[in-house]
């Protein structure tokens, strides 16, 4: 499953139709916002459009955890469905082009980064799109960008519409991205950027001149062989999603019996929850130096103190020290004789 983020008019829709080389049913294209939805193109015996409440119901779809974002957000949701040869491989993620100042807060019905962040976690290539115009990085796509955390291996950039500048600008342009993305991403590493012009008419050459053109063909080649990659390497990456959950399990069963331990027994419960949720931090870090933890596989400080304000910690479970142990068992020895047994279907 690849997935397309970028500001409205960045050319997500027309990228998925130049791979495509034809549209899908749903598609919208035009300079103002056009794709308001979160559209998936998949494989199908005939050309039809599935509206979301159908999709997260259906069994044999992966979207059913949609659901949990509610009606606002499947009403804007639709899975595209079309034969093709390189849709039987890969799955699109169309998704709505991010917006800018005021617009951002008072237009969705439903939780955008949350969204964002669960097919994040789904897919195995998040692309995202910039045009040479659009090179400012709004509130939201911050957001949207920061709910990719944990996921930077997957993450590649695009920028599109590049022959839409002469090749002087286009190196100003460049920089100036990577100074953008520098703000918001805090990775060590410098992040692949893939400049082109993805879409069906010819390179624009009176501005970017014939070494452009070459440029543009070349990265175009690697940014296809990053997506024939993909089902090479799906088989590898759902391992290595099942085992990170694995972890995140197993860290979350620590931190649930120690806020039970920390608990009194009779009176004062409300302030102790209260003082535990305050000082979750403190907790986090007592968790870590009790179990010998690694302090990366812990989760987000902010987003576990907001769930857990709706819990009574009292209501917990204690710790059992057999469930952690077959945890560490499977991924010890049940994994690795897993791998023995299947090699990949790609190789």
């Amino acid at each position: 499953m690849v997935m397309l983020l970028g500001q409205y008019s960045t050319g997500k829709t027309t990228f998925i139709k130049h791979l495509l080389k034809s549209t899908y049913p749903g598609a919208h294209i035009g300079p103002e916002p056009t794709t308001d939805r979160f559209v998936v193109i998949t494989s199908g015996p005939d050309e039809r459009s599935i509206p979301g409440n159908t999709i997260a119901v259906q069994a044999d779809m992966p979207y059913g955890g949609l659901t949990a974002f509610g009606s606002a957000f499947l009403s804007k949701f639709e899975c595209s469905q079309m034969p093709h040869p390189l849709l039987e491989h890969i799955t699109f993620v169309d998704t709505p082009g991010v917006l800018s100042g005021e617009k951002q807060r008072t237009q969705r019905s439903y939780d955008f980064t949350g969204v964002t962040s669960w097919f994040a976690a789904k897919c195995d290539l998040v692309l995202l799109l910039f045009d040479p115009h659009k090179l400012d990085i709004s509130d939201e796509f911050k957001r949207v960008i920061g709910s990719l955390r944990g996921h930077d291996d997957k993450i590649r950039v695009v920028l599109n519409k590049a022959d839409q500048v002469d090749t002087q600008q286009l190196m100003r342009v460049y920089g100036a991205l990577l100074w953008s993305l520098g703000k918001v991403l805090n990775t060590p590493e410098v992040m692949r950027v893939y400049i082109g012009s993805f879409n069906d008419k010819p390179v624009n050459e009176a501005a970017i001149g014939p070494i452009g053109k070459e440029l543009f063909e070349r990265e175009q080649e690697d940014l296809l062989s990053d997506l024939k990659d993909i089902p090479k390497k799906a088989c590898d990456r759902r391992i290595n999603e099942f085992v990170k959950r694995a972890r995140a399990a197993k860290i979350h069963a620590y931190i649930i019996s120690h806020l039970k331990k920390e608990m009194p027994a009779m009176m004062g419960k409300a302030k102790t929850q209260q003082r535990l949720i305050d000082n979750l931090e403190d907790e986090f870090a007592k968790v870590q130096k009790e179990f010998h933890l690694p302090p990366g596989d812990f989760p987000n400080v902010e987003q576990f103190r907001e769930v857990l304000s709706g819990y009574n910690i009292d209501k917990f479970e204690k710790l059992k020290p057999k469930m952690v142990q077959a945890v560490d068992d499977m991924l010890a020895f049940d994994i690795p004789e897993l791998l023995r047994k299947f090699r990949n279907p790609y190789e």
